[in-house]
């Protein structure tokens, strides 16, 4: 009887917090809707370059593998022969508000703290090419456009930035997120309506290993409602490389993961979607610990985890992004980082056929 009435009570709670916030998620996505009519009938003006852009982005708040999904397409760029340049805003990163250039193979200067973790994470895996750091991308693009001669300009997190004409918008979803989520906010954690998708010119979900079938089947049906068109469609996982240390040192392959003691550190949007990878593996995660997304670790946050690793016998595993800023503040060798690429279960080849007709590449390559 009491558990009846507490479930009845949260149908009611639910309910009135659905009818106070419905009104705001309306006019937060009318809003959207009219910022992107203005920019599409010529209202609001573009910066249109004498290069492709290419956006990699999304609709929701939070990670869906933007940054795996970048170095996944510089890689293949470069492998085409063509000199990429990717603009990310460098969230919090001390240049964030105004402009900074990180040049492929350049190994001074690589301050998380001025440029922002992902950054610098696209940038180490860069053969050539450049990341151009700052808010303002479009007037960051043209002043360093003569020195990194781009061929191919990637939009990093820029399905929103609309200042900039896109040659080729891809738009990721994570799989994991939950189906109800999938509202404008405040009612869910869209940032915008699905009906956004028109303009999509591919769809990405990652993360598609980590759900069951009919999860994704409801997912694929639920954005599928929302275009008219027919994007190629991708569906990724994140392949597991194996175990490095702070100097990128190879440790443990990922069979030598399962049943070992690790303190499990993230500060990255999804939190769980990283407990979860590392459980696949048998790890034995015996502490979970979780900062902000772009958290900056401090030295004391690092001496706490230390003392805990010492206290349960245990290694400390962060993700790659995550130990770009663990190196500044430490090289202590039980501080260990899972490297991982992304790795398509299917449509890779109808995406790069779409890629390859913008960049006029042969499709064979």
């Amino acid at each position: 009887m009491v558990e009846s009435v507490q479930k009845a009570r949260h149908r009611l709670l639910s309910v009135l917090k659905s009818s106070a916030l419905t009104p705001l998620s309306f006019i937060w996505e009318w809003v959207y809707r009219v910022r992107r009519s203005f920019y599409e009938y010529g209202v609001l003006k573009k910066h249109v370059f004498k290069v492709p852009v290419i956006s990699v982005g999304n609709l929701s708040f939070g990670g869906t593998g933007k940054t795996p999904t970048i170095i996944w397409l510089t890689e293949w760029i470069i492998k085409n022969g063509l000199t990429p340049v990717v603009l990310t805003r460098g969230y919090k990163g001390q240049l964030e508000h105004s402009s900074g250039l990180l040049k492929s193979g350049q190994k001074f200067r690589l301050n998380p703290f001025d440029y922002g973790d992902e950054p610098l994470m696209i940038s180490n895996k860069m053969s050539k090419g450049a990341v151009i750091v700052g808010k303002k991308r479009a007037e960051n693009l043209l002043k360093y456009f003569a020195e990194t001669r781009p061929d191919v300009v990637l939009l990093d997190d820029g399905f929103q930035h609309l200042q900039i004409y896109r040659s080729f918008n891809i738009v990721l979803f994570d799989a994991t997120m939950p189906l109800q989520n999938y509202r404008v906010a405040p009612l869910g954690y869209l940032r915008e309506g699905l009906s956004a998708l028109k303009d999509a010119d591919a769809i990405v979900i990652s993360r598609a290993d980590m759900v069951t079938e009919a999860k994704l089947h409801k997912l694929l049906a639920t954005i599928s409602e929302s275009f008219h068109h027919s994007p190629p469609l991708a569906l990724t996982k994140y392949q597991a490389l194996g175990v490095y240390d702070v100097y990128d040192n190879f440790v443990y392959s990922i069979d030598q993961l399962r049943g070992l003691k690790a303190i499990a550190v993230t500060a990255i949007a999804s939190p769980d979607s990283f407990y979860r990878y590392l459980e696949s593996f048998g790890v034995d995660v015996v502490e979970k610990v979780s900062f902000p997304d772009h958290y900056f670790f401090t030295p004391e946050d690092v001496n706490e985890l230390l003392i805990l690793a010492s206290q349960q016998s245990a290694i400390i595993l962060c993700s790659e992004k995550d130990m770009v800023k663990m190196k500044r503040v430490s090289l202590d060798n039980r501080i260990l980082y899972t490297k991982v690429e992304v790795e398509f279960m299917s449509g890779e080849n109808e995406l790069l056929n779409a890629l390859s007709k913008v960049l006029h590449l042969d499709s064979s390559l």
